[in-house]
């Protein structure tokens, strides 16, 4: 399986505080039956100041570090995208880590507020289309105003967004509501990919055989191996395109 959204880059976000952690983190996925991983750090202007120039130095370490572990995890840097002004000037400088490419464009993983869906998120979405990029929306399903009424995702949809659920949403730990708002995203066919959002060991594992494993059971094989391998695929494969 492939995971398009962990934070297991030591001491640049919310994510693994330490090298100890990462290498924890990254041992787990591949106990959960994940091969390659794209590590997703926070990018939010004014607590977590990341961008593809300082990412890139410690990515590198760290997957020197994985590798000299013997820990047998592909890793890729990409980063979650907080929907703020700051975020398109980055863009325009390709300061943003990408997941790959879909269909050609670069695949950005774009976080809503927490709370609601913000007043000019579509016209930012309309600006990073016009740059060749394509918003995948960062689970959603955990969105307040979405997961009252999953059709606030549908001009989203319609935009050409990706969707990116979480894999403990779609097995109900986040809660029933999340639980819900999942499953009718995925009712919809608007999901993409299921993807962990991987914290930490604790309260944040890598938990995407277990969502495979629920998505096998109720939509079928087929599309629990679309969610998990073959469309994240398609986006980790995209970045040789250049």
């Amino acid at each position: 399986m492939i995971d398009l959204h962990c934070h297991y880059l030591p001491g640049v976000d919310d994510g693994a505080p330490d090298l100890e952690t990462g290498l924890a983190l990254a041992r787990a996925a591949v106990d959960n039956g994940i091969l390659i991983a794209v590590l997703t750090p926070h990018v939010l202007a004014g607590r977590w100041d990341n961008r593809r120039s300082t990412l890139e130095p410690a990515f590198e370490a760290f997957r020197r570090s994985v590798d000299e572990a013997g820990i047998p995890l592909e890793l890729h840097l990409g980063a979650e995208v907080h929907l703020m002004p700051a975020a398109l000037r980055l863009l325009e400088t390709d300061e943003l880590p990408a997941l790959g490419r879909w269909h050609g464009e670069r695949v950005i993983l774009l976080e809503l507020p927490d709370g609601g869906v913000p007043v000019g998120a579509m016209k930012a979405v309309e600006i990073m289309r016009r740059h060749g990029a394509v918003p995948m929306l960062a689970h959603p399903e955990r969105n307040r105003s979405i997961m009252r009424d999953t059709a606030r995702l549908e001009p989203f949809i319609d935009a050409g967004c990706l969707v990116q659920l979480t894999a403990a949403s779609v097995c109900g730990w986040f809660g029933a509501p999340a639980k819900r708002a999942a499953h009718e995203i995925l009712d919809a066919g608007w999901a993409t990919a299921v993807a962990t959002d991987a914290h930490n060991l604790r309260h944040r594992p890598p938990v995407l055989a277990e969502a495979r494993h629920a998505l096998a059971m109720r939509y079928g094989e087929d599309v629990a191996r679309e969610l998990t391998e073959l469309n994240p695929l398609l986006i980790v494969a995209g970045r040789d395109e250049g």
